[in-house]
C-alpha cells in the first residue's frame, strides 16, 4: 500500500511539474496526452530535469520517426529492419547517457531482449502505473534503499501502428524473431498499447526531492 500511494503522489507532482516546465520551454505541444496538475513548485533544478525530459520526447520522437519507415511495406521485416529501425535509438539512449553523466535505459515487462527487463521492483510498479493511466506521460521515483541518490524519471512508450509488424500477434512474427529470441515476450500487443518506457537514473536529486514530497503529504 505504501509503494502505490508513493507512485501516486509522485505521479501528481510529475504531471504538475512537468507543466511547468513546459511553460518554461515552450514544449507543451511536444508531450500529447500528458495529464496536469496545477500549483506544486519545481522539487528540483528545473533546467536539468527539462534536459531530461526533453532528451526522451527527443528520443521518442526519433523512434516513431524510424518505425514509420515499415509502414507500406509488403515484404517481412529482417535482423537488417532490426539494425535500420530500432538499434540507432538503443545506441542513441546511450549516448545521452554518456553526454550527461546519466544512465539511460529502455524497460519493459514484455521485453524481447533480456537486458531490458525490469531491473527490481520499483520498475516494475511504474510499468503496472503506467498501464493503468494512459493519461501519464512520465513521472519521477526517488532512488530506493541501497541505490546510489539521485531520481529516475521514467517516460512511456506507447505502442504505434508500425510497431505491430514486429510486436504484432505471436504467429505473424518474422523469422527472425522466433528463431533469434526464444524468449520472446514482445508480441500480442495493439495499437497504443503500452510497449515499456525509457527510465533515466539522474544522481544526487535525492534530496531535494524528498523534501518537495514532505510538503505535498
Amino acid at each position: 500500500m505504501t509503494s502505490t500511494l508513493s507512485l501516486q503522489r509522485l505521479a501528481w507532482l510529475a504531471r504538475s511539474f512537468l507543466l511547468l516546465i513546459l511553460l518554461s520551454v515552450g514544449l507543451l505541444t511536444a508531450l500529447p496526452n500528458t495529464a496536469l496538475a496545477a500549483e506544486a513548485s519545481p522539487p528540483v533544478d528545473s533546467a536539468a530535469l527539462a534536459k531530461a525530459v526533453v532528451a526522451m520526447e527527443q528520443l521518442d520522437q526519433m523512434r516513431t520517426s524510424l518505425a514509420s519507415m515499415l509502414e507500406g511495406r509488403s515484404e517481412e521485416p529482417t535482423i537488417e529492419t532490426m539494425k535500420e529501425v530500432c538499434k540507432p535509438v538503443g545506441l542513441r539512449a546511450i549516448a545521452i547517457g554518456k553526454q550527461n553523466g546519466w544512465q539511460v535505459r529502455q524497460v519493459a515487462s514484455k521485453y524481447r531482449n533480456p537486458d531490458h527487463a525490469p531491473a527490481g521492483p520499483q520498475e516494475t510498479q511504474v510499468i503496472d502505473l503506467l498501464e493503468l493511466h494512459p493519461e501519464i506521460t512520465g513521472l519521477w521515483e526517488p532512488a530506493g534503499a541501497g541505490e546510489s541518490a539521485g531520481v529516475t524519471y521514467y517516460r512511456r512508450i506507447n505502442v504505434e501502428p508500425s510497431c505491430l509488424a514486429c510486436h504484432g500477434t505471436k504467429a505473424s512474427r518474422p523469422g527472425f524473431v522466433a528463431a533469434n529470441y526464444p524468449n520472446d515476450r514482445a508480441f500480442d500487443f495493439n495499437v497504443g498499447d503500452l510497449r515499456g518506457l525509457y527510465a533515466v537514473f539522474i544522481p544526487e536529486l535525492q534530496e531535494a526531492l524528498a523534501d518537495s514530497l514532505a510538503e505535498v503529504s
